[in-house]
């Protein structure tokens, strides 16, 4: 792992500190708005506006990076997550908050597609799984030291937002100085949502699923845990064990798909969280380290979702194509990261906080049930 680590550290150094700024604003803003009785829906509604911005951006970003290449795509779109960050301190209105949120989620898609296809394009198949692994570990450590941050905030005043700008402008600084090679220029092309599709259908249906799976979790978890009468340390330290037990299952699951069927490993890891996930469908109530418990299972399986789903999809193009893959991926999480956390929303204001757990679960059989390689799907 260390020497995957030293392979790309301006990439992976630049993924934690844009991270940390995305864990800290989502439990901050769940926190926030739950102490101010706004209901889950219109929280989920807003951590959706988030990934529906993921959505566009995939395709803004994959135009800006043609146009001006890596660099100065990421370079842009850091500013304009600033801006926008900032820009909430100002207003003390949700619908002003809700679009800002999107103008987060368009930049901050920019920048995924910069590293993942950087990543991508420089890294063999044989070793695909432990080079994105590591970047998931960066990915969830930094959500996870965002989430743990809350707690030298007990007052939920605007400092944070201010943290969140901060850490965007740090994660800026590694991908300007790097001295790696550059990715190869991109030819003007049209994403070609048909040919992906049909070179990988089981890993975008993989991606559209963890994208509702794992947007619900960050947006909503806090909102159950809170339902739970957890205080705000415990909810920190829920949410953050739940990520902490993903970033640690990161490369395991990396060096194991790059020996094994990908597809299979997906399907099993499906099976195994549907039956953790009904188990918090309210069928008792459990005590605190025994939730621990299952947030650390919950993390290891939906957290490795999109990282096998991507490999996945990246065996099966060739290099070239790799820019248009990487914003289809984020088109097709974004879309699955808008619908989940307000399905989710309306279910746990219709049926109470453990509604979260019974959507997860759901969501995590109907990949099950896909994952068995039909017809129509191959």
């Amino acid at each position: 792992m260390i020497s995957t680590l030293g392979s790309f550290p301006s990439l992976y150094l630049a993924t934690l500190l844009m991270l940390a700024s995305t864990g800290l604003f989502n439990t901050y803003i769940a926190l926030k708005l739950s102490a101010e009785s706004v209901s889950a829906f219109w929280i989920g509604t807003l951590i959706s506006a988030y990934y529906l911005g993921l959505v566009f951006g995939a395709r803004i970003g994959h135009r800006l990076i043609i146009r001006v290449g890596h660099v100065r795509a990421c370079a842009t779109a850091a500013i304009v997550s600033i801006c926008a960050v900032l820009s909430q301190s100002l207003f003390d209105s949700l619908p002003v908050w809700i679009g800002l949120r999107l103008i987060v989620g368009v930049a901050m898609s920019i920048q995924y597609i910069v590293i993942e296809s950087w990543l991508n394009e420089q890294t063999e198949n044989s070793h695909r799984g432990r080079v994105m692994s590591v970047y998931m570990v960066m990915s969830g450590s930094g959500t996870a030291l965002g989430q743990m941050a809350i707690t030298l905030y007990p007052t939920l005043d605007l400092r944070p937002l201010i943290f969140v700008a901060f850490c965007q402008a740090l994660s800026l600084l590694p991908i300007v100085l790097t001295q790696r090679k550059l990715p190869i220029p991109q030819l003007p092309a049209p994403i070609d949502f048909p040919y992906f599709f049909k070179a990988a259908p089981q890993a975008m249906f993989t991606v559209f699923l963890a994208g509702n799976i794992s947007a619900s979790f960050y947006g909503l978890a806090a909102v159950f845990a809170l339902g739970q009468g957890l205080s705000t340390p415990q909810i920190a330290l829920y949410t953050a064990t739940s990520v902490i037990a993903g970033l640690v299952a990161q490369w395991p699951m990396g060096w194991l798909s790059d020996r094994t069927d990908r597809a299979k490993l997906i399907r099993n890891n499906a099976v195994i969280f549907t039956v953790i996930a009904v188990m918090m469908w309210g069928w008792m109530s459990w005590p605190y380290w025994v939730m621990l418990i299952f947030a650390a299972g919950f993390g290891v399986i939906q957290f490795t979702f999109y990282t096998l789903a991507s490999n996945l999809a990246n065996d099966r193009v060739s290099a070239e194509k790799r820019v248009g893959l990487a914003a289809v991926v984020l088109m097709t999480y974004g879309v699955g990261a808008t619908i989940g956390p307000m399905i989710a929303g309306a279910l746990m204001r219709a049926g109470g906080p453990n509604m979260l757990y019974v959507f997860s679960s759901s969501c995590a059989l109907l990949l099950v049930l896909l994952m068995w390689r039909p017809k129509w799907i191959r």
